[in-house]
């Protein structure tokens, strides 16, 4: 896979962090709620930025690659910036994520394997 998929995937999921943590201030009247207009801007960035990654990999990858990253790092910053606790299984949940993000980087069509799976998984 080429970097710069990843590398915008990453852009979206800073837009997340940035988005999710003004919404957190917001709910917790540490920020007016106009800034609630500031969240909704940065989301109107998404489509332009998944524009610019659609020429080197396809919608569902991005999507992955986007929800995996943008739903790790939400989930640091909750616990280390935000001082948000999550549980055992929870955990356990994000480690998955990690996992999973590391597979969606191997490049299809590599492996004996592929030969035996359905159309739609080639």
């Amino acid at each position: 896979m080429s970097s710069l998929p990843l590398l915008l995937a990453s852009g979206m999921s800073g837009i997340d962090v940035l988005a999710f943590s003004l919404v957190k201030k917001i709910s917790e009247k540490a920020l007016l709620p106009g800034f609630t207009l500031l969240s909704m801007g940065l989301y109107a960035l998404q489509p332009l930025i998944l524009l610019q990654a659609l020429p080197f990999e396809n919608v569902a990858v991005m999507n992955i690659l986007w929800n995996l990253i943008s739903s790790i790092v939400v989930t640091l910053v909750s616990i280390f910036l935000l001082g948000e606790k999550i549980g055992v299984y929870k955990l356990i949940g994000v480690l998955i994520g990690i996992v999973s993000l590391f597979l969606c980087t191997f490049e299809d069509g590599s492996s004996e394997i592929q030969k035996y799976l359905p159309a739609f998984m080639k």
